[in-house]
């Protein structure tokens, strides 16, 4: 395992090299920064196999500015029909920092027993809890009402919880390299600062 060493400080070097439609990536993100700064970032891409035995790529990058959580995500999707040529879908989301309710970060390692402070993980889960506010992906779990009475058969609706699904990013020194981890355990530091949590 190695050290924590220093990380990348050029958001659109990084998104060139991962080679993943960068002038796409770039410009959404670009027109979303405005005239703000990144402050710390991360950008996370890998592919995944659909059920049809298709790899389909997609980045998730993560912008921190002063004032907002940038969250870009492109995906890839294969040719509607033969002859056609592929698509990608950007979408991209500006959270304020007062709307991240928590952080937080999962470090995995072999052999705990002789870990060695300041010494990388094998793998960083970063999850950002953003509470259920509008653009949050939420859950609606519902269940039909009742009261006390036992005998009662009127229809009193449902009842249920609304619970919002955090932002995740998951990188491995094995998948993604020990700079990914780096960056990401820094990219976490920076947000708990700017987010106070």
């Amino acid at each position: 395992m190695r050290k924590t060493r220093a990380v990348s400080t050029d958001w659109r070097s990084e998104i060139e090299r991962s080679g993943y439609y960068p002038a796409l990536v770039i410009d959404a993100l670009a027109t979303a920064l405005g005239d703000e700064e990144a402050e710390a970032f991360v950008v996370h891409h890998e592919a995944t196999f659909d059920p049809a035995l298709e790899m389909r790529r997609h980045i998730t990058v993560l912008l921190l500015t002063p004032t907002r959580l940038l969250v870009c995500h492109t995906d890839e999707h294969p040719p509607a029909e033969a002859g056609s040529r592929p698509h990608a879908s950007t979408t991209t989301d500006a959270i304020r920092l007062g709307n991240i309710q928590s952080v937080a970060l999962t470090r995995v390692v072999s052999d705990p027993a002789n870990y060695v402070p300041g010494t990388l993980p094998n793998e960083a889960v970063l999850s950002i809890g953003l509470g259920v506010s509008p653009g949050a992906i939420a859950n609606i779990d519902l269940e039909p009402a009742s009261c006390n009475d036992e005998s009662c058969e009127l229809d009193h609706g449902y009842t249920g919880a609304i619970t919002a699904e955090p932002l995740t990013v998951r990188v491995s020194q094995t998948a993604d390299g020990s700079d990914s981890v780096a960056n990401l355990i820094h990219f976490t530091d920076v947000l708990c600062e700017a987010t106070g949590t």
